[in-house]
C-alpha cells in the first residue's frame, strides 16, 4: 500500500499512525480530524519521531475529507466515545452520521481503498459502511476479535505466568457484553487452556474479557482504550501490506456463515492482500453456538433501529 488514511486524529488514530508509521506499512499516511490544527500537530509530532524510530513513512494532516483521495485502505477511528456507565451502543445514533459522511466522501475519492471499521458500536457501523459504499464484502471489515482475542490471551498470561508468546486465544460475535470468547479454542503452544487452569478461572477470564474495555474506561474515567486496539489494527494492516493470508478473527460481513446473513459479526477471517478474503467457520457446540446466536441478535436490535433497508 502506498497511502493510508486515518480518519479521527484521537487517541486511537493518533497511536494508530505511530504503530503503522513505525512499522513502515506504507509510504504515506494522511491524517484527517474536523478539529482545526489537531491533525496537522499529531502528524507533525509523529514525524519528528521519525530519526529515532528509523521509519521513512510521511504523516500529513487535514481537516477535509477528500484529504483521503488515492487511498488504498482508510481507516476509521472517528466518532464520539463512550463514556463511563455507557454501552458501545448508546453511542450508536451519534456516530452513524459520521460513517456515512466518511463513507460518501471514500466512494467519490477513494473508490480502490480498503475501508477498516473502528469507530463503536463497530459491528454495526462495518454493516453501515458496507451498504453504504455498495462495495464487496471483502474491502469492508472491522475491528474486534483482534483485539478482543488479544485481551483474552494477556488475562490468561496474567493467571498462568505463562509467556504471552505462546499463548493464542479466540473471541467471536459482537463487540460488546454478548461477546463469545472461546477457551476451548484458546491453547498455550498448542495445548488446550483447559489443561492448565480449572473451569471456575476460565469463567472469570471468558468475562473479563467481555468487560475489557469497560475495565480500562472505569479506571481512567476520561479516556477508552487506545494502545491495544491501536496495535491490534497494526496487526491487520500488516497482514493486509504483505499478504500473509493470517487468519484473524475480525469483524466480517456474514453471508450464511454460521447460520447468519446480512449482518456484521466478529468471526475467524483470512486477511492478506486482498482484505477479508474468506470467513473460516468454525465447529461451535451447542453452548458456543447458542451464544453466538445471543450476540447476533443484539446485534440485529441495533441494525433494526437504523432501519437500513
Amino acid at each position: 500500500m502506498d497511502k493510508i488514511t486515518i480518519v479521527g486524529a484521537g487517541r486511537v488514530g493518533e497511536s494508530t499512525a505511530h504503530n503503522l508509521a513505525k512499522a513502515e506499512l506504507c509510504r504515506h499516511i494522511s491524517l484527517i480530524d474536523i478539529k482545526e490544527g489537531m491533525p496537522q500537530g499529531t502528524a507533525l509530532d509523529i514525524q519528528e519521531s521519525a530519526p529515532i524510530f528509523g521509519f521513512d513513512t510521511k504523516l500529513s494532516g487535514h481537516n477535509e475529507l477528500g484529504a483521503m483521495s488515492g487511498s488504498d485502505l482508510i481507516i476509521i477511528t472517528a466518532g464520539v466515545p463512550r463514556k463511563p456507565g455507557m454501552s458501545r451502543s448508546d453511542v450508536l445514533d451519534v456516530n452513524v452520521p459520521v460513517i456515512t459522511a466518511i463513507i460518501d466522501e471514500a466512494v467519490r475519492s477513494a473508490p480502490q481503498a480498503m475501508i477498516l471499521v473502528v469507530t463503536n458500536p463497530v459491528d454495526v457501523l462495518t454493516y453501515v459502511a458496507w451498504k453504504r459504499s455498495g462495495w464487496q464484502r471483502h474491502r469492508v471489515f472491522g475491528l474486534s476479535g483482534v483485539l478482543d482475542s488479544t485481551r483474552m490471551a494477556s488475562f490468561v498470561a496474567i493467571e498462568t505466568g505463562f509467556s504471552v508468546k505462546d499463548i493464542s486465544a479466540m473471541v467471536l460475535g459482537g463487540h460488546g457484553d454478548t461477546m463469545v470468547p472461546l477457551p476451548r479454542y484458546t491453547c498455550v503452544n498448542g495445548i488446550p487452556i483447559s489443561h492448565f487452569l480449572e473451569e471456575k478461572t476460565l469463567a472469570r477470564i471468558v468475562e473479563r474479557t467481555r468487560q475489557g474495555g469497560a475495565e480500562i474506561l472505569a479506571l481512567r474515567k476520561t479516556s477508552s482504550a487506545y494502545d491495544a486496539p491501536a496495535a491490534a489494527v497494526a496487526t491487520m494492516v500488516d497482514a493486509i501490506q504483505h499478504g500473509r493470508r493470517r487468519v484473524l478473527p475480525s469483524v466480517a460481513i456474514l453471508d450464511g456463515e454460521y447460520g447468519q446473513r446480512g449482518i456484521c459479526m466478529g468471526v475467524p477471517a483470512i486477511l492478506g492482500s486482498n482484505g477479508m478474503e474468506q470467513v473460516i467457520e468454525l465447529a461451535l457446540n451447542p453452548d458456543e453456538s447458542a451464544q453466538f446466536v445471543r450476540s447476533a441478535e443484539h446485534v440485529r436490535a441495533d441494525l433494526a433501529r437504523l432501519k437500513l433497508d
